[in-house]
């Protein structure tokens, strides 16, 4: 009995692990999904989804939570904030977190945190 075993080519080996490398560190260097919500208008369905406008977009790298009073068209002031990974339907957000740091923690496939053994 003739053994027949396809032997793979080093390169194919080794650009197989590097798509595996890349697919790892990209999953956790993206921006989280993010939307612009009122925080004082929780209800059990969620937060109310704002306009983008409403919330700080100076700086992408912070992971507060702060969002300015704004002035919104109804003459309210709205403390608008990202709120990021959340569930989204009817305008309403919910399920999700308002620290974009916890929000990244959260990842799949070769992102740290998450569970941990001791």
């Amino acid at each position: 009995m003739a053994e027949t075993r396809r032997r793979l080519r080093s390169s194919t080996v080794v650009l197989g692990g590097m798509g595996v490398v890349a697919a790892a560190l990209t999953s956790c260097g993206s921006d989280p999904d993010r939307r612009c919500v009122d925080r004082d208008s929780y209800t059990y369905e969620g937060y109310k989804v704002v306009a983008d406008k409403n919330c700080n977009t100076g700086s992408s790298g912070s992971s507060s939570a702060k969002g300015g009073k704004k002035k919104s068209g109804t003459g309210k002031s709205a403390d608008a904030a990202w709120y990021y990974d959340a569930d989204v339907s009817n305008g309403r957000a919910d399920y999700g977190t308002f620290s974009k740091s916890e929000a990244v923690d959260r990842g799949g496939f070769g992102c740290s945190g998450g569970s941990g053994g001791g």
